[in-house]
């Protein structure tokens, strides 16, 4: 843990926008004291209290996989033990239909735990987003039991369409962030890893239209739209050799005609454009928007280029959240990546990124044992279920648990979060005027 620097050295980004991930850390986790541990065995007691109900609430959410926008069942399943324990449930929060907020206690520091439940398509749960809502309502659990002795909210909140839609960037722009000291999940994978890195992503949609014609005995009068695809799809693989480090682009053909005796009047490409940080991604959504411009020249077709979800910007996390969650998870028994080797883990995109760019947060990876297998393959859905995954579950909830109470009795870093929380308000408000 690097040393705790002096009040000059303290910076605040609370009158900005965008988050300042570096803060002293050291003053703000300290050595806990008495109360602090009898606070950490409380909420550690409630949580393995909870463990059947939480690994039957993964396995329940795995066992029936929902995509973006449609996790009902899983909504469900997610509030029932925090209704039952007392929480108040508002649901169709920010008029999305599977998001949700559940609060327990009535402190003036308010603790957002996320939890995602929404699957992939056909592969189901190969993100392990079932880990993810369970260890967020464990954490939750355990965090209600000494909300009082805290002086905190705890605030769970339920966000959809994290693997395209982008539930959390609406949740955000629609102020249900607004009042949240800090945001806090886990998110499985083969490592751990406690500054998790991620990507700025734009999802895309190109369409190409053209002209039909009968690809025999009238081809000239035909405008190929998937000719377009096939002329884009070359300059994005030429495009390739100049990106700059970190920028990525990959995508597939959706459609691109309905039978080979006529000609395509209709094509269609699926794009994620990712990137560093959001201005390399600018630079790449233009240089991209070229090659995609390239195929409708080529071809006299035209082409619209969509955005099918809100930007995702890259995680921020907070280097505070950072060394508590850290210790934390290493008084479990886990040994994460090395924090100097953690730039080298680039682990996709999140809309998680939008919230720690506003709101001190924080999005570990905790690992699971998939054989070799890495997300967003089959065999890691498979692996989501096993004994490795529940007690990732366990952990994850109890290491959250842990680092919000440790933060929330730190007097530093509460009175920063809680100037940040008045700083966001006061410019909410200014724009709303």
């Amino acid at each position: 843990m690097p040393p705790a620097r002096s009040g000059d050295d303290r910076r605040s980004s609370a009158s900005s926008g965008r988050h300042d991930a570096f803060v002293p850390a050291l003053t703000a986790v300290p050595t806990p004291d008495a109360a602090l541990a009898d606070r950490f065995a409380v909420a550690d007691a409630a949580i393995a209290e909870a463990r059947a109900g939480l690994l039957a609430l993964s396995h329940s959410i795995h066992a029936e996989p929902e995509l973006a926008f449609e996790e009902f069942r899983s909504v469900a399943k997610t509030i029932e033990p925090l209704r039952e324990r007392g929480f108040r449930i508002e649901t169709g929060v920010a008029d999305l239909p599977t998001a949700f907020t559940a609060e327990f206690g009535h402190g003036d520091l308010v603790v957002g735990i996320c939890a995602e439940y929404d699957a992939l398509p056909e592969i189901g749960h190969a993100c392990g987003h079932n880990i993810i809502a369970a260890a967020a309502v464990g954490a939750a659990l355990g965090l209600a039991e000494v909300a009082d002795a805290c002086g905190i909210t705890v605030k769970l909140l339920g966000t959809p369409a994290e693997e395209s839609g982008g539930g959390k960037v609406l949740m955000l722009d629609r102020g249900v962030f607004d009042d949240l000291a800090m945001a806090m999940m886990i998110h499985p994978g083969p490592e751990d890893i406690v500054g998790a890195r991620s990507l700025a992503l734009a999802d895309l949609s190109v369409s190409y239209s053209g002209h039909e014609a009968h690809a025999s005995a009238a081809p000239h009068h035909g405008r190929n739209a998937g000719d377009a695809v096939t002329i884009a799809q070359v300059a994005l693989g030429l495009l390739r050799q100049h990106l700059l480090p970190g920028q990525q682009l990959h995508g597939i053909v959706a459609s691109g005609g309905i039978a080979p005796n006529i000609v395509p009047g209709h094509a269609e490409l699926l794009y994620y454009l990712r990137a560093v940080d959001s201005a390399a991604l600018d630079d790449l959504m233009q240089r991209a928007s070229a090659c995609f411009e390239a195929g409708a020249l080529a071809t006299g077709c035209t082409h619209e280029i969509r955005k099918l979800a809100p930007t995702y910007t890259e995680l921020t996390p907070d280097s505070a959240l950072l060394c508590a969650y850290r210790e934390q998870i290493r008084e479990l028994g886990r040994e994460p990546l090395a924090p100097e080797l953690e730039a080298a883990r680039p682990l996709g995109s999140t809309d998680m990124g939008n919230v720690t760019n506003v709101i001190a947060g924080i999005h570990p990876v905790i690992g699971i044992d998939a054989g070799g297998a890495v997300t967003h393959q089959p065999a890691f859905a498979a692996a989501a279920v096993n004994a490795s995954a529940d007690l990732a579950v366990i952990d994850g909830a109890t290491a959250l648990a842990r680092t919000a109470i440790q933060i929330a009795g730190d007097e530093f870093h509460r009175d920063r979060l809680s100037e940040r929380v008045s700083q966001r308000q006061f410019q909410r408000q200014e724009d709303i005027r």
